[in-house]
């Protein structure tokens, strides 16, 4: 499990040396044992009573096939691990992929928790002779140190509107993932469908605007950030350096509003979260309107809401993307499939595409971008979003391209401290830049670096370690050797010592036999 400090908030754990008996959850003694769990075991309640007992460790098994777990396992391991990342924890917790040696070992000691119902006497004799355990070990040869120089990635790019100083409506997602073990988190939904759609509008977007005839009075910000799992850390320097730096940023001119993409590739519901409700005559207000008209007139099953909650600057923590930008009194709000900030669902080792539904997907992003598209060409008058809808055709959503952009970002981890120093999560980023000059204008790269002295979020490194298991006899069966070669060097000694005696008894019951 990763430990991250957030400022003065401490959570998760280190790794640790762990030498340890393996032991099933349902054993009933846990202290100093590392606990062996699969998906169904991992609960809120199971991982407070291995604190609780002082465990060594927890290791949690993960099947090789999410997609085969049912719903409701991966709901309640999504919450335990939302909760077990909440505090700091000195307990080590660990997650690997199962196989066929760790699933035996798994039924093995399960086996062993079950038949303590027998009587304690024939318990301790069959452990002593049959039994075998399982020593799990994690060696650590050096120790481990505080990441404070990690550098958060945010790229942009522009679609250019007509007329003189049109106003800008920005367009962003966080790109990086979270949860419980930062090389597992992949963040298929949370937020690997927020920037699909929104490479996805920008290649719709380019194709419009790629007539001078057809371009609208808007300019078009994109902006992919980072750090968006950790108070959005990459959209508040980025902000920070548009706002107070660069005089020439959109940013400085006048903003519609910002758009922001937050996990949006599953369920039949819309939410649009925002901190302060639009007034009537706002770009806020006429663009939920044109939302709500596309939603009731196509796509009548899938529920639109509101959900109003108020920046708490007292709070250590951001909920959504757009309240950063609220900060700096640029309207904006988010939409998400979500209504709870909290949920478990915006972080987790599970959000994998077993969790992201294409179809979803694609009719998420038709009303994103037929909304934005009557609201942005003034569509209203001239037909209902039936009548008229301009993505079609050549325009088309392409599922083959969700799909492969979907793809694209599951095939490696995105955990924030792992985007700027492993090759593979730099290729990504690279991809994703390539992507934006594809489609975009004026792109350009940011590169923000934390202040060593006082940095926003401290990592710690050896995410990743080493695990040996060994099969072998339990204690109880050393305790039962030593007592049986004691015992065979007691009858040597005092056959030694009184051989003579001994000899006199063997030879008198030798001639007696004789006679």
């Amino acid at each position: 499990m990763q430990q991250y400090n957030l400022q003065q908030d401490k959570r998760g754990c280190r790794g640790a040396i762990v030498v340890a008996e393996a032991r099933s959850a349902d054993d009933t003694t846990l202290t100093r044992r590392c606990v062996i769990m699969k998906l169904p075991d991992f609960t809120a309640e199971r991982y407070l009573e291995a604190k609780r007992q002082n465990a060594a460790a927890v290791l949690i098994l993960l099947p090789q096939n999410i997609s085969t777990v049912p719903e409701d396992v991966i709901q309640g391991f999504m919450v335990s691990e939302s909760e077990a990342l909440k505090k700091e924890t000195l307990m080590p917790v660990y997650v690997v992929h199962e196989d066929e040696q760790l699933l035996c070992m798994y039924a093995e000691v399960k086996l062993a928790a079950a038949t303590k119902s027998a009587s304690i006497l024939v318990r301790v004799l069959r452990s002593m002779v049959t039994a075998t355990a399982f020593q799990i070990l994690v060696s650590n040869n050096s120790p481990i140190k505080a990441i404070t120089d990690n550098s958060i990635i945010t790229l942009e790019g522009v679609l250019p509107g007509v007329g003189a100083d049109p106003p800008t409506i920005v367009i962003t997602a966080h790109y990086d993932s979270f949860g419980l073990a930062p090389w597992l988190a992949y963040g298929a939904d949370s937020n690997g469908s927020g920037v699909t759609v929104l490479l996805e509008l920008a290649r719709l977007f380019q194709r419009l605007y790629s007539d001078p005839r057809n371009k609208a009075p808007y300019h078009l910000l994109f902006s992919l950030t980072g750090g968006g799992k950790y108070n959005f850390l990459g959209t508040k320097r980025w902000l920070e350096e548009n706002m107070d730096h660069a005089e020439s940023s959109l940013l400085h001119d006048s903003v519609a509003f910002v758009l922001c993409l937050d996990t949006l590739g599953s369920g039949d519901e819309i939410f649009l979260h925002v901190s302060r409700p639009p007034k009537p005559g706002t770009p806020q207000y006429g663009f939920i309107l044109q939302l709500e008209e596309v939603i009731s007139s196509r796509f009548p099953w899938v529920r639109f809401g509101t959900v109003h909650k108020k920046i708490n600057l007292q709070e250590s923590t951001v909920a959504w993307e757009h309240e950063r930008y609220g900060m700096k009194h640029i309207p904006g709000f988010t939409l998400s499939h979500l209504e709870d900030p909290r949920s478990e669902r915006r972080g987790s080792i599970l959000d994998t595409m077993s969790q992201v539904d294409i179809r979803k997907l694609k009719r998420n992003t038709v009303i994103i971008a037929e909304s934005l598209v009557r609201y942005m060409y003034n569509l209203s008058d001239k037909g209902s979003p039936k009548e008229i809808q301009v993505f079609k055709g050549s325009l088309d959503i392409l599922d083959s391209r969700l799909s492969a952009l979907m793809n694209m970002l599951t095939s490696v981890p995105r955990a924030t401290q792992l985007m700027d120093k492993e090759p593979q999560q730099t290729l990504l980023i690279n991809s994703l830049e390539q992507e934006f000059k594809r489609y975009l204008q004026q792109v350009y790269r940011h590169t923000f670096r934390q202040d060593r002295k006082d940095p926003d979020v401290t990592f710690f490194d050896q995410m990743k370690q080493p695990m040996m298991m060994y099969r072998v006899k339990p204690a109880a069966f050393d305790l039962f050797l030593g007592g049986c070669i004691a015992g065979y060097l007691g009858v040597v000694y005092y056959a030694i010592q009184n051989f003579g005696s001994l000899y006199t008894k063997l030879k008198a019951t030798v001639k007696s036999k004789q006679q």
